[in-house]
């Protein structure tokens, strides 16, 4: 027999009764029944019921053994009684008399228990995140993750695309995070940076003339966290393609996500139209440019309505210029409740209120209610009521102001008015892709002019749009947006060198410092260089909605804190003097 194990933990059936097993796992909880010790026995692939009475040599030892100390125990394969059946486990219709137990890793006092839903502090979690991986949900997630890349590597290979590996020393890019900076021994004074993402290696590919090419890549970046965006690296499936457009990334692209989601949704409803929505319209519409379009609510803009009306911080408001209304309708809303609460809302997030206006029913008619009904009479009212398509029981409520002042709150109320209303269809899975991004914006203290996006993207309208108004030039850049997470950017490349400066000039970098900085990709485009545009999908975000989870650290295995820390194993850490002098180093202590 093997010297640990003739079987998992979910292995035994009721076709093994009689037989003499090996089991090897950890002891996920035991019960003492009146002499009668049952422990439920857990390995990585599920549970079996083992058991031990004072008839069995090894009674004495068994009682000694404690939650998640690692056992092996040898036995025999017993069929329960019919009325002790577990149905929910594949080995519910056995458990396994004790004859046989060896220690193999004791285990001291936890500072969390494995069995069980309680639920502990972050710090705790990560602090012992080998035990937190134990839990139920925690294995869920990992082989969710496992299964997931393994099913986007066989979807890519199925469209004749191979896995490239591109490096992970290389140096410093301007893609809009953070680098992180790696001394180098050889070079006093120089520095490596990790990716930020494999951009430039997977266009020099496609100058390579490799024309297909993907990689589930490591990607690092010195980033503030979030709870869907981990503080320092993530993974993401990698693409680059040549000779295609747009809407060729799209159609190769979006079979894969599909299928994923479909494979691993778990049943939810997955969204087969992908509309094309322009970065403007998912700004005016929904407030973000990732919405999430499970929520039917679409704001619009009605500053006609309030133009020269009775409420007079509107009407004083649209006088300004690059001033608008927006209306956020709210189907169901319509009670000063709600109304109420929604106001309370806007003012946690830093405005002073929000207007409304609901619509009730007066037994003879219907009636607008609230103070901008009153302010701005009932024709104006109505108006509104049409122009939203709203009926008895809705409300409307308003923003107003420059659109980057309060774009950002009103897709937040947007959000919450349609989950809140129970508007939000929460068991499906619903894609946008976000196209025609600016390639540029402005500083709004400076007003100095930076990229916006991926600043190797293709400018619409090629070399000639460059030479009008920045801010104006949109770019070949898209994003897919699911339930209100950003899951993928790409763009065409921007392949061609004149353009490639002009583009970067805009931006504020001289001929010098792009040719500087970006050596490789200016000589290489030098020498035949090929349309070319790709995409990368996050596949933390992937698992993380597929799991039904709110955390990206939830689907990590080894995650840093809010404060990217790694309480684990202690990063970061203090180099030491001789680690220091190696790099021809000085730290300056903070005061």
């Amino acid at each position: 027999m093997h010297p640990f194990r003739s079987h998992t933990c979910a292995d035994l059936t009721a076709s093994n009764v009689g037989e003499t097993v090996r089991l090897s796992g950890w002891v996920h909880r035991v019960r003492d029944h009146g002499g009668i010790l049952f422990i439920d026995l857990r390995d990585h692939y599920g549970t079996t019921q083992v058991l031990c009475d004072p008839d069995s040599p090894v009674f004495a030892e068994v009682e000694k053994v404690r939650s998640e100390w690692c056992i092996r125990i040898d036995g025999n394969v017993k069929a329960r009684d019919p009325e002790l059946v577990n149905p929910k486990l594949p080995t519910g219709e056995i458990e396994v008399f004790v004859r046989d137990i060896e220690v193999l890793g004791a285990a001291k006092e936890l500072p969390l228990m494995v069995f069980g839903d309680q639920e502990y502090p972050e710090e705790t979690r990560l602090r012992y995140r080998y035990l937190d991986l134990r839990r139920e949900q925690m294995q869920k997630n990992m082989t969710l993750r496992s299964d997931v890349i393994a099913s986007m590597r066989q979807r890519m290979w199925d469209q004749k695309f191979r896995e490239y590996q591109t490096p992970i020393i290389t140096a410093s890019s301007p893609e809009g995070a953070r680098d992180f900076l790696v001394p180098s021994r050889l070079h006093p004074g120089k520095f490596y940076a990790l990716p930020q993402a494999p951009q430039q290696f997977k266009q020099l590919l496609m100058v390579s003339g490799f024309d297909k090419y993907f990689q589930i890549a490591p990607c690092f970046r010195d980033e503030d966290p979030r709870a869907d965006r981990s503080p320092t690296d993530f993974y993401q499936l990698d693409l680059e393609m040549s000779f295609v457009t747009q809407q060729d990334v799209f159609d190769t692209i979006q079979p894969v996500i599909r299928g994923v989601f479909e494979e691993f949704g778990g049943g939810r409803k997955v969204d087969t139209d992908w509309p094309q929505i322009t970065y403007a319209d998912a700004a005016l519409k929904y407030g973000t440019d990732k919405p999430d379009l499970r929520n039917p609510i679409e704001m619009q803009v009605v500053s006609e309505h309030f133009a020269g009306s009775g409420f007079a911080i509107f009407a004083k408001l649209l006088e300004q210029e690059g001033t608008e209304i927006r209306a956020i309708p709210a189907p169901t809303g319509g009670s000063r409740k709600f109304c109420d609460r929604m106001n309370a809302f806007a003012q946690k997030e830093g405005l002073p209120g929000m207007g409304y206006i609901f619509w009730r029913d007066q037994g003879d008619g219907m009636e607008a209610a609230g103070p901008l009904a009153k302010n701005i009479g009932p024709e104006r009212t109505e108006a509104i009521r049409q122009q939203l398509g709203l009926g008895v029981g809705d409300a409307a409520f308003f923003l107003g102001g420059k659109p980057s002042a309060f774009e950002g709150v009103a897709g937040r109320a947007r959000t919450v008015i349609g989950e809140e209303l129970g508007l939000t269809d929460k068991d499906r899975f619903a894609f946008a892709w976000i196209v025609d991004f600016p390639m540029y914006e402005a500083d709004e203290e400076t007003g100095a002019v930076d990229f916006s996006h991926n600043p190797f993207s293709m400018p619409q309208g090629g070399r000639e749009a460059l030479d009008g108004n920045p801010l104006d030039v949109l770019g070949y850049q898209y994003d897919l947006a699911c339930n209100g997470y950003e899951l993928i950017s790409g763009a065409i490349r921007n392949h061609k060198l004149d353009i490639m400066i002009k583009a970067f000039e805009l931006a504020g970098y001289g001929e010098d410092e792009v040719r500087k900085r970006f050596g490789g990709m200016v000589n290489a485009f030098q020498y035949g260089a090929p349309p070319h545009g790709g995409c990368a999908v996050g596949i933390d975000r992937v698992v993380m909605l597929l799991a039904d989870q709110q955390n990206i650290r939830e689907v990590i295995l080894f995650p840093m804190n809010q404060r990217a820390e790694d309480l684990m194993m202690g990063a970061p850490s203090e180099p030491t003097s001789d680690q220091l002098m190696e790099l021809s180093l000085r730290v300056i202590p903070q005061e």
